[in-house]
């Protein structure tokens, strides 16, 4: 069994956000394998849906913590199922560092400025977990937290839903095929800037 989670904020005003392009990515699984999320579950505090892909059980999580205290709930189902985090898990998360619709997959790194890894690094007490970064833009000259909590451009829309697509997509091949060959398909899109390490930033509010 697998355990896939993606970060976001809960929350209506959070929808559609960018910073929640790791939620989309768990949506777009959930409809492609299970109920589109009507069967989610509370649990490990977030919303819990178990699907299939192929031969292999995968958990679907959106920790309902906030961005910051992913760890808390990511961290409860790893002990729970004793999963395992270099082989048994993936997060799904919104990268600054990438260009609008270009996914990366890694096997471990640092978090950045990203306080939802951090969190999740202190939480498993290491770095080495599987992550699929999502491509979000550069804000440029806007405000960092007023642009990852804004929504996207009519420009960026499209874009990201293809990177959200192919994030489900980078999930099938890992839960089915391995890290390996996931990041040997899916990592060898046109380079965005930055795609090496996750952009540094200030802590984030939420």
């Amino acid at each position: 069994m697998k355990l896939v989670a993606g970060l976001g904020n809960p929350g209506l005003e959070y929808r559609g956000t960018r910073h929640n392009a790791g939620f989309d990515a768990i949506d777009a699984l959930s409809a492609r394998h299970g109920s589109g999320g009507r069967t989610a579950k509370s649990r490990f505090q977030g919303l819990l849906e178990e699907i299939r892909i192929g031969d292999e059980r995968v958990l679907l999580l959106k920790p309902l913590t906030y961005m910051n205290r992913s760890g808390l709930s990511i961290g409860e189902a790893v002990r729970f199922h004793k999963f395992d985090p270099a082989t048994d898990l993936m997060v799904l998360v919104d990268d600054m560092a990438l260009d609008c619709g270009v996914i990366r997959l890694r096997g471990e790194g640092g978090a950045g400025g990203q306080q939802g890894l951090r969190d999740i690094e202190r939480a498993l007490g290491g770095a080495r977990y599987p992550r699929c970064r999502i491509g979000i833009g550069d804000p440029g000259d806007q405000d960092w937290s007023s642009y990852v909590l804004g929504r996207f451009r009519p420009e960026q829309k499209s874009l990201v839903d293809e990177g959200v697509s192919l994030a489900a997509d980078a999930v099938e091949c890992w839960a089915s095929r391995g890290l390996a060959t996931a990041m040997n398909t899916f990592n060898k899109a046109p380079q965005a800037r930055g795609a090496d390490a996750t952009a540094e930033r200030p802590p984030e509010p939420f």
